[in-house]
């Protein structure tokens, strides 16, 4: 099992889980942030950590979100690890909670 990064970190991209995670199994893309899941080590330190409750342990994901396991897999793949905190981008706050952001999603 590993944990996976779904739609409402989509523009929010806050990094507190990042500075946590013992393994650094993350990813930054432009707007969004990755789990590894074949680094991913199933400590469950992320998930507490993420200000806008984007990351679920794979068996707990909520049905709408089950196409981020394919994204946070293929995206792991190309974009760079990051291994400490940033500062969220100025809009985060006002994109916390928001529906329908994948679109959003840059690649």
């Amino acid at each position: 099992m590993t944990f996976v990064v779904t739609e409402n970190c989509i523009r929010c991209k806050y990094t507190d889980c990042v500075e946590v995670c013992p393994v650094d199994c993350f990813y930054e893309g432009p707007n969004f942030l990755v789990i590894h899941p074949d680094e991913c080590i199933d400590c469950a330190l992320c998930e507490p950590e993420c200000p806008a409750e984007a990351i679920f342990a794979e068996d707990e994901l909520p049905s709408d979100q089950q196409g981020f396991i394919e994204i946070n897999a293929e995206l792991a793949e190309v974009w760079p690890n990051i291994t400490e905190k940033k500062d969220p981008p100025e809009d985060a706050e006002a994109w916390d909670g928001k529906p329908g952001k994948l679109e959003h999603l840059e690649r």
